[in-house]
């Protein structure tokens, strides 16, 4: 890769003295470099809506099915998860899939910019290879415009997908538009977040890790604001994801929020100029703390090295993933006061023995899928830690080839068990709270700590494909996550097939307290997970380093 770009051409029709030279030769190169992933995300978002528009005439053929389903997406837990349910008092199979499912094309929209400018600015910076570029006649404003064009035409092209997608299914064309540029101007905004953040930073992770952290407070936000009161509250109107979702579209058809999204992402990419030109190449606007002049004992091992490496994505994810665990006990109480209105739809998501008892498991479920996505992220850090050359000098020493990734397969795990814990305990302290019923922690615990082998397996995954195929680990890692979290939210909804289910681990897990704990399939996912790792440590023994 470092060969290509010192080959680019100096462009012919810029100066130097504009910033932008070189921009558009920049420009071809970034889309080279995406030929596979941007078409693999349009590609993704185009299935989602046809699957989703072919799925709900087969799970609501009549109009009396269609208001028997409403209710899933009307009561405040279903606006938690989906939105701020529009038109559910006179139900379509278009209201249904914009209040049910066109959120999480939004949240799509959102991952793919945030990745995709942090790729192309920070992660240049990082690797060395925008010094190679910055060798040739290229501005200092070159490789963020040209990031953020890319990002123009991605969006472009989700518009294209979503609303076509969304016509071909036969929905009406007002809304279908408005769909098309709800996830188009999301992703937008978000892309204006990511170029601020990898303006913060001078490392791509925590680039992207800070605009994730932006764009799950914006999804936090909106689930509260939405589960107050159907069409929202002042709460949803604080998240750009909520200013997607007021949009309403098929029902009013709103595109003022839109303007809401097309100010952010100005505002966002001003800032990011702004801070450009303040900072150093190579920096963060934001100097990373010094550390203390002499290391500790612990460093000089594998485990306290990783440990150390790991601390960062730790403590942010879990922070994240215990403040989301919390809310949701909070509003335990409030579930069960809409337990009356709730369709038997929504009961059987929940379980049938018992409508707390089917929350607490859902919750457990819903925090796995969160802690799996932090599993994913922090094992990416191996592939960092070799790209930059820093594992040849950990490996230069008495650190064998197995024992480095061993010890962060270790911490990681280690992460998981500890932040399932954390949050099962904060979840229950919660729901004990506002129920005044000790005896719910306990519950809320038990059925978090019986999903860690979900988690592990995600791992044990990523592991084993970063030692054979190290490209595969970071894209197969999230699309595990998103399979899971989409076998968990909507197996029900979108009718999955049993056999698409059983590809998520937690399928094969209790749904405790709904259920007895099985040991049994919990020994054999955590099986599978440690012979994953096991066939990645193997696999560390063939391949070369830099590989």
């Amino acid at each position: 890769m470092s060969t290509a770009a010192a080959r680019i051409a100096p462009a012919q029709t810029a100066t130097v003295g504009t910033g932008l030279a070189g921009t558009g030769t920049l420009i071809r190169f970034f889309l080279r470099r995406d030929r596979i992933t941007l078409p693999a995300w349009l590609a993704g978002l185009g299935l989602y809506v046809l699957y989703v528009g072919a799925a709900l005439p087969t799970l609501a053929p009549e109009p009396e099915d269609l208001q028997a389903l409403a209710p899933l997406f009307s009561q405040p837990v279903g606006r938690m998860f989906t939105g701020p349910a529009f038109g559910m008092d006179a139900p379509t199979y278009e209201r249904l899939f914009a209040s049910g499912y066109a959120l999480y094309l939004f949240l799509l929209a959102a991952l793919m910019s945030i990745l995709l400018v942090t790729r192309h600015t920070r992660l240049e910076e990082q690797s060395g290879r925008a010094e190679l570029i910055r060798a040739n006649v290229t501005g200092r404003n070159s490789a963020l415009t040209a990031a953020l064009l890319v990002a123009v035409l991605a969006n472009a092209g989700a518009f294209v997908v979503v609303a076509g997608m969304c016509l071909a299914t036969g929905f009406a064309a007002g809304g279908s538009v408005l769909v098309g540029l709800s996830t188009a101007l999301t992703g937008l905004a978000f892309a204006g977040i990511a170029a601020v953040t990898a303006q913060l930073s001078e490392f791509s992770r925590t680039a992207a890790g800070m605009a994730g952290i932006v764009l799950g407070a914006a999804f936090v936000l909106r689930a509260l604001g939405d589960m107050a009161a159907v069409g929202g509250t002042a709460l949803s109107w604080a998240s750009p994801l909520g200013w997607a979702a007021q949009t309403a579209p098929y029902v009013h058809d709103r595109w003022a929020p839109l303007a809401l999204l097309v100010g952010l992402a100005v505002v966002t990419v001003a800032a990011s100029y702004l801070l450009l030109a303040r900072r150093d190449f190579g920096a963060g606007a934001v100097a990373p703390r010094p550390g203390p002049p002499h290391a500790g004992r612990a460093l000089g091992t594998p485990v306290g090295l990783a440990a150390r490496l790991q601390r960062g994505a730790l403590l942010a994810w879990g922070a994240a993933i215990v403040a989301v665990g919390v809310v949701d006990g909070a509003f335990a109480q409030e579930m069960l006061g809409a337990a009356d209105g709730m369709p038997p739809e929504l009961r059987e998501m929940f379980g049938t023995q018992g409508l707390l008892d089917g929350y607490v498991a859902f919750l457990g479920k819903f925090v796995a899928i969160m802690v799996a996505a932090y599993a994913v992220y922090a094992v990416q850090s191996l592939r960092e830690e070799e790209a930059r050359g820093r594992a040849e000098l950990v490996l230069a020493t008495g650190v064998g080839r197995v024992a480095w990734p061993a010890s962060h397969a270790l911490v990681v795990a280690a992460g998981v068990v500890l932040v399932t814990a954390a949050t099962g305990l904060g979840t229950g302290l919660a729901a004990a709270a506002v129920m005044g019923d000790g005896g719910v922690v306990g519950d809320v615990l038990i059925s978090h700590l019986a999903t860690i082998p979900a988690p592990l397996a995600v791992l044990g995954a990523c592991v084993a494909l970063f030692a054979w195929a190290p490209r595969l680990a970071a894209p197969v890692g999230w699309a595990l996550v998103a399979l899971t979290g989409v076998v968990t939210v909507f197996a029900t909804l979108l009718d999955l097939p049993e056999q698409v289910q059983a590809l998520s681990p937690l399928y094969h897990l209790s749904d405790v307290p709904v259920e007895e704990f099985a040991p049994a399939p919990f020994l054999a996912v955590t099986a599978v997970a440690a012979l994953a790792v096991a066939i990645g440590l193997a696999g560390m023994r063939r391949r070369q380093i830099g590989g």
